[in-house]
């Protein structure tokens, strides 16, 4: 699983020429004015997307271009931003350690509630985070997009693909679920009589427009039909070491119905790993929230109670999320996060991995969204009415950027991990869907 970059930058690479090609190739035909009803986003997305010429990153906030602890981090790949792209102000974080170290966070002025702690993941944990995703996470019970369409190992693919790597077993072929015709672990778990003439049937993915979760219709929203997806009938069966590339998301705690875009609150809440809810609430507590909302956002959007970010130290309790596992052609477009009954508290986004371009606009898509470059331990907060409905993206993952204290050492079996990570960012997201004392079962006829 090894990636060759190449210097995309390089006008006499092989790389460059293949993706000059390749351009050519696909704008042939390509009329002059395809661009003349794009929004501001979907233009900032096309721009970074674009595979020749790549991408300027001029205008991108590239805050680790400041940093000289992180200046070989930068140089990876070729991609750097600037520390001075984008409006932002810097504030200090509240002393988490008791050593008197202060350390920087900055928000934006034109996105109240964001805020983004550069380098905030120390290097050995975020080594542990990633052996959690893969090793701990992306397996039974938490459900994966494989799990749909093949019928996984319960101990997880990552550790079958580990004793593969080692020689410890066969390169044996996962089975498509439509073969067996079986349910996923989590649906036979929660609904014991399901069937497969239960699940949606199959055709194209159908686009949704949720409506925002509130807890004035969370009884509604929980009573809506949740039905599996039903599995791929084409597909055949594959060696593990082949699957372990097509591995995009794993859930987090409350699941997270793709059909609906909305949370299945029958099956229970899910766990909450200590380590990735440390790393959440080390965050949010340390964040100077007071500063991060100086200038106000006044009283719309915050709920019937009105703001209540001063409280979050002791209201934010993490019960939900993804891992997500992006490969360098993966992109993220642009969405809006509609479906937590609690839509104002923080999330939290870890990066890890390789570095990736993320946008971040307003309320609608001809909003124009600021660019910033995230590497990996870096963590963004979205908070408040305001940043939490604003539309968001990831259009760009940036090959060639895997830091080097991500590179090397004798942690076990590391080596495998780094040659995955070499391809690949992973982004653990989470959230809070419930307000701290709101009681899906006695509030909103949850079940």
């Amino acid at each position: 699983m090894t990636l060759d970059v190449g210097d995309i930058h390089d006008p006499t690479s092989a790389a460059y020429k293949k993706a000059r090609r390749k351009y050519w190739k696909s704008t042939r035909n390509r009329p002059d004015n395809v661009d003349a009803d794009w929004t501001p986003f979907r233009a900032a997305e096309k721009k970074y997307k674009a595979k020749f010429p790549p991408p300027d990153l001029s205008s991108v906030l590239d805050l680790a271009a400041a940093d000289p602890s992180r200046a070989e981090e930068t140089t990876r790949g070729g991609w750097r931003g600037r520390s001075d792209a984008v409006e932002c102000t810097e504030i200090f974080l509240h002393d988490g350690t008791g050593t008197g170290d202060r350390r920087k966070a900055y928000v934006f002025p034109g996105t109240p509630g964001l805020v983004l702690l550069p380098s905030f993941v120390p290097h050995d944990e975020q080594r542990r985070l990633v052996r959690w995703a893969l090793r701990d996470h992306a397996r039974s019970p938490n459900e994966t997009n494989l799990d749909t369409h093949y019928v996984l190992p319960r101990q997880g693919l990552w550790n079958d693909y580990l004793r593969v790597r080692k020689g410890e077993m066969q390169d044996v072929e996962v089975i498509p679920r439509a073969v067996l015709q079986t349910p996923t672990p989590a649906t036979a778990e929660a609904t014991p009589e399901y069937t497969q003439t239960q699940a949606v049937p199959p055709g194209p993915r159908q686009l949704i427009s949720n409506e925002p979760a509130s807890p004035d219709n969370y009884a509604e929203l929980a009573r809506t039909p949740k039905l599996p997806a039903p599995p791929s009938q084409t597909l055949r069966p594959v060696p593990t070491s082949s699957l372990i590339s097509k591995l995009r998301w794993a859930n987090i705690g409350w699941y997270y119905h793709w059909g609906t875009k909305q949370y299945d609150f029958t099956r229970g809440p899910g766990e909450i790993a200590g380590l990735v809810r440390r790393v959440c609430k080390r965050a949010v507590e340390q964040i100077p929230w007071a500063r991060v909302f100086a200038g106000g956002e006044g009283e719309d959007g915050w709920g019937n109670g009105g703001p209540d970010w001063m409280h979050w130290k002791d209201t934010y309790e993490p019960d939900a999320g993804i891992v997500n596992f992006y490969q360098t052609k993966d992109t993220l477009m642009a969405h809006v996060d509609r479906s937590e009954i609690c839509a104002t508290s923080p999330l939290v986004s870890i990066s890890l991995g390789c570095a990736a371009v993320f946008l971040i606009g307003g309320r609608t898509r001809d909003d124009p969204p600021t660019p910033i470059l995230l590497r990996s331990g870096d963590v963004v907060v979205m908070s408040g009415p305001a940043c939490r409905r604003a539309y968001h993206g990831v259009p760009r993952i940036l090959e060639g950027t895997l830091p080097p204290h991500l590179e090397g050492g004798s942690d076990e079996d590391w080596e495998y991990y780094e040659e995955y990570l070499r391809g690949t960012r992973i982004n653990v997201n989470v959230r809070q869907v419930f307000p701290k004392g709101f009681n899906p079962l006695l509030d909103g006829e949850g079940r």
